[in-house]
């Protein structure tokens, strides 16, 4: 049904378009948002071709790699600026309701967000273990072409780029240095731990290897093994003995984004990048605070209703310690989650009008990345060459409880990531910005609120997993700017996070090092959360009656995942349609 009823004039028009004509110059004015779009995929495409393509964005050839050198990224600025200028003449509201206020918006949230975090400087102490080169190109082996002669040659000839990467890598982290922009000693620590791994290994068994697995050509597979051991080997060893013998103790000390210039201006911009939202470090705090007491009331209740416990210690004790909640091997911990997925995969459908039509398939990391890396999402192919992956590490098996399994299943999966990304990628008439341009303020804060979603869709197996997701949430608001803005100790943020009872020591260890190389990010999940459910809520309360929880997750989904001030004008115009339509 239409929200809204159009008069019988009204209707003609929009059928015959007569005497609604705009002048020319409204035309193109109306254009500009799709131009302007277009121009910045093509080249972002162009110059960040393997980052368009694990984006899941359709892309002609695969054996482009960016140029990762501090003059590529000053042009690559200048486009930006360029653009901000001519955006600068369009506003955003002269197009609501028509499909250029969703790729209007993209844009700008593109280029405003990258703009403010030039502060930063990441180019300069691009060191970590979860979104470091060596994570990233992992991931890229996994979905590089083969098969046929022509994407044999285009592979070899984007990984025989691998070497001078890393050596403009190195010579971006000694920039670093100069002008004292580096990353913490641990994170540090952690990538030369992870390239130990991999240097002590057969190139066989290299995640990078993983083209050469999927071909059968025995002479592609001969000259893959001989790029490796000759050129990218070679390559990581000097990067690593570069990051051992002279970076690590240049590195700074502290885990505090504050330790390098412009530290708190930093903070800032990337909240801005990762939320959408202009909000004080300290105000994140304060609500993060209060929102933690809030769900560990919840939690306590279902302790003492449930589970027979009367405080935080001893719930978080009967979680840890039975042995019905526990893993004996790593395969019975990925089959779980692997089982979990098809479960909320049938049991969610009554909560949506669609379900995506994307496969998603459950692979652990490789071994290399699995100590430091947590669960992951990678969405499927545009073109449907590739299925989307959830990856799960199994290194912890024996410390994960079968209720976090659940938890993150349905957080990366169904009804999280996995619904709301490929949703997003299967509307054909998205301008392919969607594609480019997310925040993690939407798709974080729709995965955590998917987790609320799941219990509402009876999926949690256990009371466990119903009282565990409560003692995590909102604490990621009050410990990542406690640590990089208000001086907390690192075994400060390990044992408020040891607290919850959702991680054991060495997750919570993993988890600061987590917030120590990707400062702000662990705000984003529950900022963004903290609105879709006070939107739910509003919509609940205005339309009563009237309010369908399927068509509210449609208006959320709809448009992909735009800036959280735009989620909340578009929810809020559903909301005064639908209480003005004729019943």
């Amino acid at each position: 049904m239409m929200p809204r009823r159009l008069t019988i004039m009204g209707l003609a028009l929009l059928l015959c378009g007569c005497a609604s004509t705009p002048p020319a110059a409204e035309q193109r004015a109306g254009d500009e948002p799709t131009r302007l779009a277009d121009e910045y995929v093509r080249e972002f495409v162009a110059r960040f071709p393997e980052n368009a393509e694990l984006s899941g964005l359709r892309v002609e050839r695969h054996d482009g790699l960016t140029d990762n050198s501090l003059a590529a990224l000053a042009e690559w600025q200048g486009i930006e600026d360029r653009l901000a200028e001519r955006l600068d003449t369009l506003r955003l509201a002269d197009f609501e309701g028509t499909p250029q206020w969703v790729t209007l918006g993209f844009l700008q949230e593109a280029v405003a967000s990258s703009r403010q975090v030039r502060v930063c400087r990441y180019e300069l102490w691009p060191v970590n273990q979860l979104s470091g080169w060596q994570a990233f190109f992992s991931q890229l082996a996994d979905v590089q072409p083969v098969g046929s002669e022509a994407s044999r040659t285009e592979a070899l000839a984007r990984w025989s780029r691998l070497p001078r990467y890393l050596d403009t890598e190195t010579a971006n982290l000694r920039e670093g240095v100069r002008l004292g922009y580096t990353a913490p000693q641990g994170n540090v620590r952690l990538v030369v731990e992870q390239l130990d791994g991999l240097l002590a290994a057969p190139v066989e068994e290299w995640p990078f290897y993983s083209p050469a697995r999927r071909d059968g050509d025995e002479a592609f597979v001969a000259r893959w093994r001989a790029l490796l051991a000759d050129q990218v080997q070679p390559a990581i060893r000097r990067y690593r003995d570069h990051l051992r013998d002279e970076y690590l103790p240049a590195a700074r000390t502290a885990m505090a984004i504050t330790a390098n210039p412009d530290g708190e201006a930093c903070y800032q911009a990337s909240f801005r990048s990762q939320t959408t939202l202009d909000r004080p470090g300290a105000e994140t705090f304060r609500l993060g605070r209060e929102r933690v007491e809030r769900f560990l009331g919840e939690a306590l209740a279902i302790g003492r209703q449930e589970l027979g416990t009367s405080d935080l210690p001893s719930l978080v004790e009967h979680l840890r310690s039975d042995p019905a909640n526990r893993f004996a091997s790593r395969d019975e911990l990925l089959a779980y989650a692997r089982a979990a997925v098809e479960r909320a995969r049938q049991g969610v459908g009554g909560l949506f009008s669609r379900m995506p039509g994307a496969v998603m398939k459950v692979e652990p990391y490789a071994e290399m990345l699995e100590r430091s890396s947590p669960d992951s999402y990678w969405p499927a192919a545009e073109d449907g060459s590739r299925p989307a992956t959830y990856r799960i590490a199994l290194f912890r098996y024996a410390e994960t409880t079968r209720a976090n399994a659940e938890i993150t299943a349905f957080h990366e999966g169904y009804p999280g990531h996995h619904l709301q990304i490929s949703l997003a990628q299967e509307q054909a008439s998205a301008h392919p910005i969607t594609r480019l341009v997310g925040n993690a303020g939407f798709i974080e804060g729709w995965a955590r609120y998917a987790e609320a979603l799941a219990e509402e869709a009876g999926l949690y197996s256990t009371p466990y997993a119903r009282a565990n997701r409560r003692l995590w949430p909102s604490r990621g608001m009050v410990v990542d700017p406690g640590i990089h803005l208000f001086g907390w100790t690192r075994e400060q943020a390990v044992a408020y996070l040891v607290e919850s009872g959702r991680f054991g020591q060495q997750e919570a260890e993993a988890g600061i090092d987590r917030i120590a190389g990707w400062p702000a990010q662990l705000t984003a999940y529950d900022t963004g959360a903290m609105e879709i459910f006070a939107l739910r809520e509003q919509a609940e309360r205005e339309l009563g009656p009237r309010f369908d929880l399927r068509a509210f997750h449609d208006v959320v989904l709809g448009s992909g995942a735009i800036t959280l001030p735009m989620l909340r004008q578009k929810v809020e115009s559903w909301i005064r349609r639908t209480r003005t339509a004729a019943p």
